[in-house]
C-alpha cells in the first residue's frame, strides 16, 4: 500500500474510534471485556496500517538510493568525457600553434623569393638592354671589320672586334645563368605557395585524427635526376662545389656537378672568400621528417635550399673522386656554434656504407669514434650486431652503439628535448656531457692534394 493511502486512512481509524468511544459513554456501559477488545482491534489496524508504512517507505528509500547511483555514474562519465575533451583541445591547440609558426615561416621565405626574383628581373632587364647595345655595336663593328678586309682600317680595329665579341659571349651567359636561377626561383615560390594553401587549408580544418593521418609535410624532392636542369654539356659539369669555385661563381646556391662520372645532380654549394663546401646535409627547425626509409636515406630527401639528406649514394660518389675533409657545424639552444672536422673515407653500399674518421681540429670534443667502422643504420636497416629499441633509433645515423649522437634523430623543441632527453639531435663525446642541438649542418671540402706531387 502506497503511504499516501495508509496516511488518508488513519484519520478514518481515529474518528472510528472516537465514535465508538462516545457510543459507549453515553448509551449503556460496556463490559469491561468487551472495551478491551475493541481497544485490541484499533491497536491492530492502527499497527497494521504503520506496517504497511514502513514497507512503503523502505521500498521508495531503495529505490531512491537506486537513482541516486544512476545518476553518480552518468556524473562519472560525463567527467570522464570532459577529460578526455580538454585533452584533445589541447593537442589541437598545440599543433595548430605549430602550424601557424610553419605558416609564418613559409610567408617569410615567400616574401624573400619574391624579393630576390624582383631584383634577379632587374638584372636581366639591366643585362638585355646592355645586350641590345652590344648588338648595335657588333653591326658597326661588323661594318669596319668588313672595311678591314677591304684594306681601309687598321689592323688593331680588328682586335677591339674581338674582344668586344668576347664581352658579349660573356654577357649572353650571364644572361642564361640568370634565367636559369629565375626558373628555379619561380618553381622554388610556387611549392612555398602551395606549402602555405596547405598549412592555411589544415588550420581552418584541424583535428588530432587529420593531423596523425597527415603526418609530416611532404617537402619538394630535388633528388630526382636534375641533368635536365642544365644547359651545359655533361661531360663539362664541374665535379663539385670546388670546382663551381674555381670557374668564378661566389653565391651561395644550387648548382649541378657530375662527380665520378655519375649521373648529374643538384647540390647546394655555401661559398666564402677563400674556400668552396659542398653540403650534405642540414637541419634548422624540423620542417622535414628525417625518420625516413634506408632507401629514402640512400637516394636523399628533403629540401636542398632548408632541410635536407643528399644521399648516401652521391655522398659516396663524391668521396671517391678526391680526398674531403668532414667539416660538421653544430648549435646548441643558446645559439652558441661549434664545428669540428675529420678526414674520412666511406665504404659502398655492400659495406651499408661504413665511415671511418680521423678528428683533425675543432672548438668541441669529438663525439665519433676514431677509426672505428661505423655502418649505417636506419629503423628498417640495422647492422647484425645492433638492435636498438624504437625510441632510440629515430632517423639514419652511423653509429656503433644504441643512443648517443645523431645529427638525424627526430626533431624536438627546447622543452621537448629536455623532457625526452637524447631523443633530438645530440652530440654526445665519450667523456662529457650530451648536447642538445638546435641546429646542424654537415659539408665536404675538397684537400686538392694532388698540388703537391
Amino acid at each position: 500500500m502506497k503511504p499516501l493511502t495508509i496516511f488518508l486512512l488513519l484519520p478514518l481509524v481515529f474518528s472510528a474510534s472516537i465514535e465508538k468511544h462516545e457510543d459507549i459513554q453515553f448509551d449503556s456501559i460496556p463490559s469491561e471485556t468487551k472495551s478491551r477488545f475493541a481497544m485490541l482491534d484499533d491497536v491492530r489496524i492502527l499497527a497494521n496500517g504503520l506496517l504497511q508504512l514502513g514497507h512503503g517507505l523502505k521500498d521508495f528509500v531503495h529505490k531512491t538510493k537506486g537513482q541516486i547511483n544512476e545518476i553518480f555514474q552518468k556524473l562519472n562519465l560525463f567527467d570522464k568525457s570532459f577529460y578526455d575533451l580538454s585533452e584533445q583541445t589541447n593537442e589541437i591547440r598545440e599543433k595548430e600553434e605549430e602550424l601557424k609558426e610553419k605558416t609564418s615561416k613559409l610567408q617569410e621565405n615567400n616574401e624573400e623569393l619574391k624579393n630576390l626574383s624582383s631584383k634577379i628581373y632587374s638584372q636581366i632587364e639591366n643585362l638585355l638592354q646592355d645586350k641590345v647595345q652590344l648588338q648595335g655595336k657588333i653591326v658597326r663593328l661588323e661594318d669596319k671589320l668588313n672595311q678591314i678586309s677591304e684594306g681601309h682600317q687598321e689592323v688593331q680595329d680588328h682586335k677591339e672586334v674581338a674582344a668586344l665579341k668576347q664581352y658579349v659571349e660573356q654577357q649572353d651567359m650571364n644572361i642564361k645563368r640568370l634565367l636559369k636561377v629565375v626558373a628555379d626561383q619561380n618553381v622554388q615560390l610556387d611549392w612555398q605557395n602551395g606549402q602555405i594553401k596547405d598549412l592555411e587549408d589544415k588550420i581552418g580544418n584541424t583535428s588530432v585524427t587529420d593531423i596523425k593521418k597527415s603526418g609530416s609535410l611532404k617537402l619538394y624532392d630535388p633528388f630526382q635526376d636534375n641533368s635536365s636542369n642544365s644547359t651545359d654539356d655533361p661531360n663539362d659539369l664541374p665535379r663539385d662545389c670546388s670546382d663551381v669555385y674555381n670557374q668564378g661563381e661566389r653565391l651561395s646556391g644550387l648548382y649541378t656537378i657530375r662527380p665520378n662520372n655519375s649521373a648529374p645532380f643538384s647540390v647546394y654549394c655555401e661559398f666564402t672568400p677563400d674556400a668552396a663546401w659542398t653540403l650534405i646535409q642540414r637541419r634548422t627547425d624540423g620542417s622535414v621528417e628525417f625518420n625516413q626509409t634506408w632507401e629514402d636515406y640512400t637516394k636523399g630527401f628533403g629540401d636542398l635550399r632548408g632541410e635536407f639528406w643528399l644521399g648516401l649514394k652521391k655522398i659516396f660518389s663524391l668521396s671517391q673522386q678526391a680526398d674531403y675533409i668532414l667539416h660538421i657545424e653544430l648549435q646548441d639552444w643558446k645559439n652558441n656554434h661549434r664545428y669540428v672536422e675529420y678526414l674520412f673515407t666511406l665504404g659502398n653500399q655492400d659495406t651499408s656504407y661504413t665511415l671511418q674518421l680521423s678528428h683533425l681540429l675543432g672548438n668541441i670534443p669529438s663525439a665519433l669514434p676514431e677509426y672505428t667502422p661505423l655502418p649505417f643504420s636506419t629503423s628498417d636497416h640495422h647492422s647484425q650486431h645492433l638492435k636498438c629499441p624504437a625510441e632510440t633509433s629515430s632517423g639514419g645515423w652511423w653509429k656503433s652503439s644504441c643512443g648517443g649522437t645523431n645529427l638525424n634523430g627526430r626533431y624536438r623543441s627546447r622543452v621537448k628535448a629536455e623532457r625526452r632527453r637524447g631523443q633530438g639531435l645530440s652530440w654526445k663525446p665519450e667523456k662529457g656531457k650530451m648536447y642538445s642541438l638546435r641546429s646542424t649542418k654537415m659539408m665536404l671540402y675538397r684537400t686538392e692534394l694532388e698540388n703537391f706531387d
